[in-house]
């Protein structure tokens, strides 16, 4: 599975004091929104980790289009774009009812608890690759 959709309620703790979800909430969403996609392919971070392997955020690129707002129920669309030996790169659309809200591209590398940057291990190779 290369992309998948889930929703979510914004609660109230995610707002500023404006009353729409602050800037930084939304990479918690883009990690709720891979996590997922990873959990409908048949995977877990967990697995990954259990072997010793991290995955980690090298790069982010966010456009904030419209607000979210306390209670709205948002889409977080997310999909691979592209899958490397070396990366991993997912594209995210936050929306609701249709009205796009946030577009972003995170890149993910994967390294050791060492610190030492591996390759993409091969099983999302096969699952994600081109």
């Amino acid at each position: 599975m290369r992309e998948n959709t889930i929703q979510h309620r914004v609660r109230y703790d995610e707002c500023d004091p404006m009353g729409f979800v602050h800037h930084s909430v939304y990479l918690q969403y883009f990690e709720m929104g891979r996590t997922e996609l990873l959990r409908a392919s048949g995977g877990r971070y967990r697995d990954m980790e259990d072997e010793g392997l991290l995955v980690v955020v090298v790069r982010v690129d966010c456009r904030y289009k419209s607000p979210a707002r306390y209670d709205d129920l948002i889409d977080i669309h997310t999909r691979i774009a592209k899958v490397t030996i070396g990366k991993i790169v997912h594209e995210y659309t936050i929306s609701i009812d249709s009205k796009i809200l946030v577009t972003a591209t995170v890149t993910l590398a994967v390294i050791n608890r060492d610190g030492q940057v591996q390759r993409v291990p091969q099983s999302l190779l096969d699952q994600y690759g081109e």
